[in-house]
């Protein structure tokens, strides 16, 4: 079967970086940020093979999308639906669609984000701030994290002791203070903060609350475009509906545990795999590829490829 080199679509949202994707793809950066690239069928940036016939043409309709992430400072604050809440809000005009957006990252630098909430026991063995310990002595991890968006928690206070300090998440927080954004600083003390190695990953279930502050990944979703943030963005923020969405439980092991290459996303049906050079491939199914060297392909069902350089490819589960 033919092997087909496809052309995936770059967003430059102003929190990419300049360098990797562009020096990945063999491109002038130009000095704009390169947040993403999308390989897909997605309709906000579909693929096309490399004489422009859109890839969703010969494969389909696929049901994830497959992206490299590179960012240069952090994103927005920001969880995603169910089936359910997806459909639902879609049908109230608040979701770009009806999918849910379960999603997977893994890392390719050195990668650093806020992922999930941290286990209560966690906040109150910290010194770092006596209201935040006192609130979460209250209210819980859930009910804090609410409080401090609906306002009732004082944020500014809550981060006094960590601004300008000697902890690993003062860096951020120092960033949202100079951006006046005290609640996202505040929230942020109640999510894990992790520092990825490459080939390490996180799994965002529905309602993980989650932000990625640096590093480059590969990225793979289902396809779908429903964000809802609450801060740390110049985009359109629904507080409400992120509160009422979120997963309140709390998440205590933020990093996959993977050891064979193999990253899975059960609820799009796919795994994303992992070839070391000289590593054959068999597709089973419509699969596309990103490459280390640069290389984006598609794969329809009965292709094999060999990996020069470390591959991920997107099969079925």
């Amino acid at each position: 079967m033919p092997v087909h080199v496809v052309e995936g679509v770059v967003q430059h949202y102003d929190w990419g970086d300049t360098e990797f994707i562009p020096k990945l793809l063999g491109l002038p950066g130009r000095g704009k940020p390169w947040a993403e690239l999308w390989l897909g069928t997605h309709p906000n940036g579909p693929t096309t093979l490399a004489d422009g016939t859109p890839l969703a043409d010969v494969a389909g309709s696929l049901p994830y999308l497959l992206k490299i992430l590179s960012a240069a400072r952090p994103l927005s604050m920001q969880c995603h639906p169910d089936v359910d809440q997806a459909r639902d809000g879609f049908e109230r005009g608040i979701y770009a669609d009806a999918h849910a957006k379960p999603e997977l990252l893994v890392a390719l630098t050195e990668f650093e984000a806020l992922c999930g909430l941290r286990p209560s026991e966690q906040v109150l063995d910290e010194d770092g701030s006596a209201v935040l310990v006192a609130a979460v002595r209250k209210h819980g991890v859930a009910g804090s994290f609410e409080q401090i968006y609906r306002g009732t928690l004082d944020a500014a206070e809550i981060v006094k002791p960590f601004v300008g300090s000697s902890d690993p998440r003062a860096s951020l927080i120092d960033q949202l203070v100079d951006r006046n954004d005290f609640v996202s600083a505040a929230a942020s003390l109640l999510l894990n903060h992790v520092v990825l190695a490459p080939g390490e990953a996180l799994h965002l279930t529905a309602g993980n609350v989650h932000a990625y502050l640096r590093g480059s990944g590969v990225e793979l979703m289902g396809a779908s475009d429903n964000v809802i943030r609450a801060g740390m963005t110049t985009k359109h923020v629904d507080v409400e509906e992120l509160l009422r969405i979120f997963d309140r439980n709390p998440l205590h092991s933020p990093v996959m545990d993977v050891t064979d290459g193999r990253y899975p996303l059960p609820e799009a049906g796919v795994v994303l795999v992992r070839l070391e050079p000289g590593d054959t491939h068999h597709a089973v199914g419509h699969e596309l590829v990103v490459a280390l060297d640069g290389t984006t392909l598609y794969l329809s069902p009965g292709t094999q490829i060999y990996a020069d350089s470390v591959t991920y490819v997107v099969t079925p589960t």
